[in-house]
Parts: structure tokens; C-alpha cells; sequence
């Protein structure tokens, strides 16, 4: 940074304000304040430097163009996508009408619109960019070409946020395949493609194997990019969201610590992937049961966040709704229902009433409603959202099925087995169809069934779905992680229930038939 800086002033004191090379010089700056997290000099300094190619160049250059493509991009880091989208689109256009249609930077300007309008939740327009741009790529680039590669790992990311893992995961590993034969085994490109695979392998619940490339590739990565680059902390810090998942606690706590750490010390105390590291550990730490580090940790995080990035911000607004969260796991409803109010209005607001962020808000508020036992505001909030899972999301998303299943808790809670019972069977049919019969959230929805045919009384249906749930869940899952040790303690209380059931007819057949002893029978 400081060289970058030096070197921009002394071309403005040789070449002077506006020749190309300082201009060059003033956007390198920019986007490298953009790297460093610091969005206060980076965003100026780039639309400065914008208005200075328009000035000096016009409004067609090539540099200009290139100028507005960062900017955009800086308002996009900036959580500010009313203003990153439209400039995209803008510049798209001009791109079009200036470079034609295939142009290698027409292409990118394409995908770096799409996957706007991705991190804005609007699937129906970046699915189908992505799609073109990278059809556009194969034609004019050829197929191997490391700009084609990345289109189809883009387009691959756009599957999995659908949802669409049968679409993802296959994409995903024909271009890993691509990049180690066209790039070579150790190439950065590899090494992230490697890293989105097991990623997906992660989202499609595949533990074993996500865990296994993950740890591959954190290797790779530590020997080819060194132990502390950015993209190697990256790695390491989701391997031990890998870890957290597969409910290895202390192995993930213990990665997060380090990585926390080292983030702190290579990219500075406020930098917006420091600031999600101390965010994640403090996940791990409440979902240890250890609210006495949790809860401060999501606090402090917060208090940065608002001062690095914002008050309304999209990561701000994450970080308020996990420690609202923290709050209901802590039981202080007082604090909690209030935030994750003041949460959902602020993403109504900020990202739409559709967004993926705003519907997982909504999905949250609902939850700590039901929690402070009031179901009347709880349920039909859990019907709106769900409503608006399957309109925005479709009816198969994973997000959409969560919601369902949550309605179906919400209906149990009250009491109305008549419409929880139907809807669970739905969630877990679905679940089984879409995201496959060993998936950690076909386990859970299949021991939801369980419990509510408990519930029912109906122990025949109840006891074989809580043995199978069980089985599966020491398979996929190992035999101390939560999850298969909560499947055990449902078992156990669905054999205990069984067992007293048996007695009771026993006496009562006693009762029936013998000497009237009623204190016996009692």
C-alpha cells in the first residue's frame, strides 16, 4: 500500500493529474484499499478516478469503462447494490455497443452483473446471465479458456444458491478437471476450484467428502500461496465450518481461534473477513453451549461491523440478527424478540421484501415469537414466509423446505396435529426427492416425523422412523456427533413411552380380570 501510494504521487507531480498512467496508478490504489477492507478511501477514490477517465479519455474508453466496473464493484463490497447494479448494467451496454457483443471484457462485465444480481437474491436473472455469458465465452474464447473456466464455475455457484446441487456439483467437478489439466494441479485457479467443489460436496450434506478435499486443499494451498494468504485463511476457515457441521466442536473451535488470529494479524483488526471470522467462531462457541463467550464475541463483532461497514449493511444486519439469536438461545426474549424486529424491518428496507437475507430474517422472528409462546404471531408469519420461500425460491429449495418444517414445529407446538402430521410427511418425501435419503436435513426431517407421530400417540409409525433416523445418523454422521446423540435420546424416550403403555394395558388388564386390587392396579 504504501508503495502503491508513493508511486501515484510521484506520477502526478511528473505526468500530472490526468495522464493515463497516474490514472492507472489512482484505480490500482483504489482496488487495493478495496482488498485491504477499507471501503472509506477505496470508494472515493474510485469514483474520483472515474471522473477523471471520463474528463480526460471520454466517456468510451476502454479505462473508463474499466473504472466503472471497479466502482460498481466497490458498492457491491459496500452492501450498496442499488447503486453497483445499475452502474453494471450501464457499463454492460456500453461494453456491448463499443467492444461488441463477445468481446473478453464484455463477457466479464456480463458476470460481474450476474453475480450481482445473485448476492441481490434475484435468481431469475442471474441464472439465465450466467447461462448466456458463459455459452458467449465457449463460442468466442474457445472451451478451455481460463475466462470460459471461470463463467462455468460462476454459473456452478448460481446452481448451488438455487439450491440446484444436481446441476452444481457436476459443473463443478468438469471444470476442476478442466483447471488442473489446463493450469496444472497447484494453480490458484485449481486450488479455488477445488475448494468451491468441496464447498457444494458440503451444502449437498456429502460430509466425508467435503471434509477430506477440504483439508486437501488447505494443504495445497499452505504449500503453493504460503501459511497466511488471504485465500489460504479462507480455506482454513471453512474447513472448520466443515468441522463444526460434522459436529466436530473442539476441532472447529480450535481452527477458528488460529485463523481468527492470524487474520487479525495479516489483514488487520477491521477487515470484513476478520470481522465474519469472529462472527463464525462465536457460532461455534454458541452452539458449545459456552454463551458466556459467545454472546460478548457477537457483540463486539456487531459494534465493528457497524463502525467498518455500517449500519445497514447486509453483513451488519447478519451480525445483528446471530446475536439476537444468541440472545433466544441465552432465554432473554426481552432482548431478543426486539432485535430480530428492528432486524427484519432494516432488510425489508435495505434488501427487499424477497431477499433471501430478509426471508431467513423473517423465518428467525418467527421462531423467537414461538419460543416466547406466542404462537398467534409466530404461525401465520411462518406461513407468509413460507409462501415467500416457494414464490422467490421455488417450492424445492432447501430454504423453502427448512421454512416448511418449521411451520410443521410451529402447528405441533399448537397443538393442531391435523396439519403438522400431513406437512411433515411432505417436507421429508421432499426432502428425500431433492436433496437425497442420507442428508443431514432429510435425518432431522425424518426425526421430526418421528416426534410428531409420537406425539399422536401413534408409537408403530413412531418407534421404526426414530430406529431408521438413529442408523442413518451413526452412518453418515458418526456416533457422538449432536445429532445422532439427540436421535438416541428420542429413541430411548419413544421405547420408554412404548414400555409404559404396555404396562398400563397390562394392569388394566389385571385390573379386568383379577381380585379388584385398584392400589395395585394404580
Amino acid at each position: 500500500m504504501p508503495l502503491l501510494e508513493a508511486i501515484l504521487a510521484q506520477q502526478e507531480q511528473v505526468l500530472g493529474d490526468n495522464h493515463p498512467d497516474t490514472l492507472v496508478s489512482r484505480n490500482n490504489l483504489a482496488c487495493a484499499y478495496l482488498e485491504a477492507g477499507d471501503l472509506t478511501r477505496a470508494i472515493p477514490l474510485h469514483e474520483a478516478t472515474v471522473a477523471q477517465c471520463e474528463q480526460a479519455l471520454g466517456d468510451s474508453h476502454r479505462q473508463t469503462l474499466a473504472g466503472r466496473v471497479h466502482l460498481a464493484g466497490a458498492y457491491q463490497e459496500a452492501g450498496d447494490l442499488e447503486r453497483a447494479i445499475p452502474l453494471y448494467e450501464a457499463t454492460v451496454a456500453q461494453y456491448e455497443q463499443v467492444f461488441g457483443d463477445n468481446h473478453p471484457d464484455t463477457l466479464a462485465s456480463r458476470i460481474h452483473l450476474a453475480c450481482a444480481y445473485l448476492e441481490a437474491g434475484d435468481l431469475t436473472r442471474a441464472i439465465p446471465l450466467h447461462e448466456a455469458t458463459l455459452a458467449r465465452c465457449e463460442q468466442a474464447l474457445g472451451d478451455s479458456h481460463r475466462q470460459t473456466l471461470a463463467g462455468r464455475v460462476h454459473l456452478a455457484g448460481a446452481y448451488q444458491e438455487a439450491g440446484d446441487l444436481e446441476r452444481a456439483i457436476p459443473l463443478y467437478e468438469a471444470t476442476l478437471t478442466q483447471r488442473e489439466q489446463v493450469l496444472g494441479d497447484n494453480h490458484p485457479d485449481t486450488l479455488n476450484g477445488r475448494h468451491n467443489l468441496a464447498c457444494a460436496y458440503l451444502d449437498a450434506g456429502d460430509l466425508a467428502r467435503a471434509v477430506n478435499l477440504m483439508e486437501a486443499t488447505l494443504a495445497r494451498y499452505e504449500q503453493v500461496l504460503g501459511d497466511t494468504h488471504p485465500q489460504t485463511l479462507v480455506s482454513r476457515s471453512h474447513l472448520a465450518g466443515a468441522y463444526q457441521k460434522a459436529g466436530d466442536l473442539a476441532q472447529a473451535i480450535n481452527l477458528m481461534e488460529a485463523t481468527l488470529t492470524q487474520r487479525e494479524q495479516v489483514l488487520g483488526d477491521n477487515h470484513p473477513n476478520t470481522l465474519a471470522s469472529r462472527n463464525n467462531l462465536a457460532s461455534a462457541y454458541l452452539e458449545a453451549g459456552d454463551l458466556e463467550q459467545a454472546i460478548p464475541l457477537y457483540e463486539a463483532t456487531l459494534a465493528r461491523y457497524e463502525q467498518v461497514l455500517g449500519d445497514n449493511h447486509p453483513n451488519t444486519l447478519a451480525s445483528r440478527d446471530h446475536l439476537a439469536t444468541a440472545f433466544q438461545r441465552a432465554g432473554d426474549l426481552k432482548r431478543a424478540i426486539p432485535l430480530h424486529e428492528t432486524v427484519l424491518a432494516q432488510c425489508e428496507q435495505v434488501l427487499g421484501d424477497n431477499h433471501p437475507n430478509t426471508l431467513a430474517s423473517r423465518n428467525n422472528l418467527a421462531s423467537a415469537y414461538e419460543e416466547a409462546g406466542d404462537l398467534e404471531q409466530a404461525i401465520p408469519l411462518y406461513e407468509a414466509n413460507l409462501a415467500q420461500c416457494e414464490q422467490v425460491l421455488g417450492d424445492n429449495h432447501p430454504h423453502t423446505l427448512a421454512s416448511r418444517n418449521n411451520l410443521a414445529y410451529a402447528y405441533l407446538q399448537a397443538g393442531d396435529l391435523t396439519r403438522a402430521i400431513p406437512l411433515y410427511e411432505t417436507v421429508l418425501a421432499q426432502s428425500e426427492q431433492v436433496l437425497g435419503d442420507t442428508h443431514p436435513q432429510t435425518l432431522a426431517s425424518r426425526n421430526n416425523l418421528a416426534g410428531a407421530y409420537q406425539e399422536a400417540g401413534d408409537l408403530e409409525q413412531a418407534i421404526p422412523l426414530f430406529e431408521a433416523a438413529l442408523a442413518q445418523r451413526e452412518q453418515v454422521l458418526g456416533d457422538n456427533h449432536p445429532d445422532t446423540l439427540l436421535s438416541r435420546r428420542n429413541l430411548a424416550g419413544a421405547y420408554q413411552a412404548a414400555q409404559a403403555v404396555q404396562q398400563r394395558s397390562t394392569a388394566t388388564s389385571t385390573t379386568a380380570t383379577g381380585p379388584q386390587q385398584p392400589s395395585t392396579a394404580e
